[in-house]
């Protein structure tokens, strides 16, 4: 199932509603359909058969926050083994607009993150080369891949200068990510340097909790976590296992005081 989304620019919220008539895995993707690599949403919902009682379908609903959008958007949901309607039923689709952000932060960092926020849009389809802030106040490196000294290629998708706002960003793994994990990856970078810290751990709350603030979606802060570390299994060790977990339970603390803000 294929909807256009007319999203002017707009932070808005979607609902949907997926009936499942089986056991089914459903793909669901929101993307600009204008330019390549700039996927805004991207998800696989698993329906077990263990969900299911004799005879009955099973329904979920998704919500899916979509803070930053560009003129138009569109919306797919499908079977991710057939790549067609099999096997479930799309019942509902609300969009609702989604309040401002409300993030606290120096302006300086404000200013570095809507720098940031702009070049994730446009990071799928941009070249390498050097990308500056309207004011020339932060600078992006955009390179094919990272390399050390001696020219071997590393894993990071990015990396800054603790000293001076110049983020350096491998072009090959940012566009495999969408854009929310895009955000997720620069708000980190940008932690180090306004945070002055080395520390892996202050970066990745300290990111994460600007990220969430923004009113992105949690599952795609989830997979910034995990996404560079599955692609490269052969280096995780503990300090990877320990930053993943410290970030789901930030994550995982994050909702369970937003749904108490709610109740109350």
């Amino acid at each position: 199932m294929v909807i256009p989304i007319p999203s002017k620019n707009m932070r808005f919220t979607i609902t949907l509603g997926i009936k499942a008539i089986r056991p089914v895995s459903v793909g669901i993707i929101i993307y600009d359909p204008t330019v390549h690599y700039s996927d805004y949403f991207r998800r696989k919902v698993t329906f077990r058969a263990s969900a299911f009682k004799p005879g009955r379908s099973h329904y979920r609903e998704i919500q899916i926050p979509v803070p930053v959008s560009p003129e138009n958007l569109v919306l797919e949901v499908y079977n991710k083994n057939t790549l067609d309607e099999d096997g479930f039923k799309l019942t509902k689709f609300d969009v609702n607009e989604m309040p401002p952000a409300e993030v606290w932060a120096s302006p300086e960092r404000h200013r570095f993150m809507d720098f940031a926020i702009r070049f994730a849009q446009k990071a799928g389809f941009a070249k390498p080369g050097f990308y500056h802030s309207p004011d020339h106040e932060f600078l992006i490196q955009y390179l094919p891949t990272i390399t050390d000294d001696f020219g071997s290629e590393l894993v990071t998708p990015a990396r800054i200068h603790r000293q001076m706002p110049r983020v350096q960003l491998s072009q090959k793994l940012f566009q495999q990510f969408t854009i929310p994990v895009r955000v997720a990856v620069l708000s980190h970078e940008g932690c180090h340097f306004f945070m002055n810290t080395r520390s892996e751990r202050n970066a990745d709350l300290c990111g994460i909790q600007y990220y969430l603030d923004y009113g992105f979606p949690t599952i795609e802060a989830v997979y910034a976590a995990t996404k560079v570390f599955k692609q490269h299994p052969e280096s995780i060790g503990k300090p990877h296992i320990d930053r993943t977990s410290d970030i789901l339970d930030f994550i995982d603390k994050y909702k369970e005081d937003k749904n108490l803000k709610k109740a109350s």
